[in-house]
């Protein structure tokens, strides 16, 4: 089930709270990769010191952020990994939700290709945490 565009328009806070446990689902090469949600962060607007909006900061990486909730802010850090936030609240109120980590449900092998992860190799959820312990 989709989430309805009002789900978007509340704070940073109690966004990444419900979307805890919400399936992502996203088509590659003909097929669904689906995971759940099992970790999120909340950046909080102008206000929030680990905001790349504090202090009304904008600029063309972080102008997204400032957008109405509903959309993807991605960017990419230590010239490496993509970080996927999803865009919360009304427009001009810079909020968004990091998705920190999530558990795969289906295409296992999949990901572990696209993460360039040998086959044979554990698929860690990040740095600390076994595929296996849920966080929710």
């Amino acid at each position: 089930m989709r989430l309805s565009q009002e789900f978007y328009l509340q704070d940073a806070l109690t966004a990444a709270q419900d979307l805890i446990g919400k399936i992502l689902v996203r088509k590659i090469a003909g097929s669904k990769v689906k995971v759940r949600i099992v970790e999120t962060e909340a950046y909080c607007g102008i206000n929030d010191k680990a905001s790349h909006a504090y202090n009304n900061k904008r600029s063309k990486r972080n102008e997204t952020m400032f957008k109405q909730g509903g959309i993807a802010y991605i960017y990419l850090i230590y010239g490496i990994h993509n970080l996927f936030n999803v865009v919360v609240g009304s427009e001009g109120d810079p909020q968004a939700v990091l998705i920190r980590a999530v558990e795969p449900l289906n295409s296992l092998e999949f990901i572990k290709k696209n993460r360039k992860i040998k086959s044979s190799e554990p698929l860690h959820l990040n740095q600390n945490q076994d595929l296996h312990q849920k966080r929710y």
